[in-house]
Order: C-alpha cells, then structure tokens, then sequence
C-alpha cells in the first residue's frame, strides 16, 4: 500500500512522497525501507533523523526541524492509529477451522462449522461453543462452561466446571479459570479444613486475560471480570472478587477476595490490594503499591501503604535525605 492509500484510509495527511510503497511495520530505531513505524513518545523523536523506515505515523502537532527527512502520515494519536492497522491486519489472516485429532468432544457438545479444536483438547459435557471461536490444542473446557462467539483461548488454557465466558475473549496460554479459591477454616484442633468452593467465574465481553493469570471461583455466587477490562500476564484475581469494566492491570497484581472494583482504574505491576474493600472509579495505582482499605474515586496513589502520589514523591526525598539529616544532628550534640 502506498503511503497515500494508508493516509485515506486511517484519515491522516502526507507530509512527503504519497507515492512511497509500504509492506510491513517495525519500530523506529530497526526499521528498513518500506516499512511503517510510528513515533508516540517524544523521547523516540531523534530517531526520525536516523530511521531507515519509509514512513512515519507521528502527530498532528508532531514539529521537527527537518521535514524533509523521512514522509510523515499525521494522525491524531499515533500510537492508537496503529493498533488499529494491526487489528485490521490480525483480522485479514486466516482463521483456522474443524476439530483436530485426537481431541475429545463430550456427546451433545455441537461445534459450529467455523470453529478451531486443536489437538489433544478436551470438551466436557453439557459445554456451549460460541461461532468463530478458536480453542487451541491442550485446552481444557469443563462441563456445563459457556463460551461466547469469536473467542480464542490460546493452547492450556483451563476452564473449570461451570465458568462462563463472554463475546470476544482473549485467553492466553496457562490462564486457569474457575479454580477453588483459598477457603479454609481452623479446627479447634489446629487443623485447616477446605471450604468447598461452590460458585462460578463470570467473564464479560471483550476481556483479556494474560499468560498465567488465575482466577478463582467464588465460595457461593461469582467472581466476575467486567466488560473490556485486560489483565497481564502472571496476575492472581482471588474467590468473590468483582471488577468493573474497562479496568487495566499490569503483571504481577494481586486482588485478594470478596474486594469490589469500579471502572476505568489503571493498575500497576505487583500491586498488592486487600481483600474485602471497596476501589472506586478511574484510579491509579503505581507500581508495587500496597492497597489496604478503601479507595474512592479519581485517586493517584503509590506506595506502601498507598498514599497520594505527590506525598509519596515528597517522602522519598525526605527518606533519601535521612543519613545526612541523622549526621547533621550527630554533629551538633
């Protein structure tokens, strides 16, 4: 495609040669000619005077002294603009189809023509398979599991008895959903005894759930992940915990049970949050912050215990500062 049928089609402006002919994408710094990268952060932007790349999509308030460089495509936002080329290139690439061999389907299970079972996978009975879904091999779904259309769950995936999962999920490799939650109650003997755990995982639509990440069965009722919220890889979603929509959580994050999460929150890598409260709306939480109680709404916290992330910038400084502080009053007595 050329640099001016890509400009039509994503609605940006050519500032160079419209003519140039565009195959593929690459970043910035390793980009060869005749292919596509984009510039979103203003840290990257000295590489546009070194990039091999053909053209460049950068902002429509993108300045550089040197225009003539490379051909610039502005857009609005850069780095969304290319995610979407991408989804529309994923999008053109063939899609598996039919069931593979061996692979075990349970009697009554219907698997609509367009739909991929790979090898060794197992489906149990009583499971519902959504159109377009793509199941790759060793996956296991288990009995009674709903699965909504045009989901993918990548090879190993397991979903326990029961769980339900929405239009248009991603599950990467090692996701274990509908496992028992961490449900134990002490004896007079000192001896913990399992609380059977008797609910159901719910997933809503358009969710993303990463490579490794668990997520536990509620002891009655569900543990519930909203409508288009993504959760990394290696994240640890505990029994009767309930995420709004629209949420991201980076690696590592941990949600112990029964907590309540609003909508639209922004989680860093390895935040701890606490079990049994309640997290608002649009937050943020720093990387490796601890969250004891409750959060409202629109808070940007980090730290252990989170605090406002100003005050946490502040603290820093003084903790950093304490040797020279403790020296200065040493010398004084």
């Amino acid at each position: 495609m050329t640099t001016g049928a890509l400009a039509l089609l994503i609605k940006g402006v050519v500032e160079g040669d419209s003519e140039v002919k565009l195959s593929g994408f690459a970043k910035i710094e390793e980009a060869v000619p005749g292919q596509l990268t984009f510039i979103a952060n203003p840290k990257y932007a000295h590489f546009i005077e070194s990039t091999n790349a053909s053209a460049v999509l950068v902002s429509t308030n993108f300045n550089h002294p040197n225009p003539q460089a490379v051909t610039l495509i502005r857009v609005e936002d850069p780095y969304s603009t290319l995610a979407e080329l991408l989804r529309m290139i994923q999008e053109m690439l063939p899609k598996k189809s039919g069931i593979e061999n061996p692979c075990f389907v349970a009697e009554g299970v219907e698997i609509p023509e367009d739909v991929y079972v790979g090898a060794f996978a197992y489906i149990g009975k009583g499971a519902k398979i959504g159109k377009g879904c793509q199941i790759y091999p060793q996956t296991y779904v288990g009995e009674g599991v709903t699965i909504g259309d045009n989901c993918i769950l990548y090879a190993g995936v397991k979903i326990y008895e029961g769980c339900k999962i929405g239009n248009s999920c991603i599950l990467h490799s090692g996701v274990v959903i509908g496992g028992d939650g961490f449900g134990f109650a002490p004896s007079p003997e000192g001896v913990y005894e399992k609380l059977p755990q008797t609910g159901i995982v719910v997933i809503e639509d358009n969710v993303e759930i990463g490579a490794n990440t668990t997520v536990d069965r509620s002891t009655f009722g569900c543990t519930r992940i909203g409508k288009g919220t993504k959760l990394d890889n290696l994240i640890m979603v505990a029994h009767n915990v309930e995420i709004g929509e629209n949420n991201v959580f980076a690696a590592q994050a941990g949600i112990a049970g029964s907590t309540k999460i609003g909508n639209g929150n922004r989680v860093g890598g390895q935040v701890g949050i606490s079990g049994h409260i309640h997290i608002g709306n649009n937050n943020e939480f720093g990387a490796q912050s601890g969250i004891p109680g409750n959060v409202g709404d629109g808070e940007r916290l980090m730290g252990y215990p989170a605090v406002d992330i100003r005050k946490f910038a502040r603290n820093t400084v003084y903790i950093n500062r304490l040797k020279e502080l403790f020296d200065g009053l040493n010398r004084k007595k």
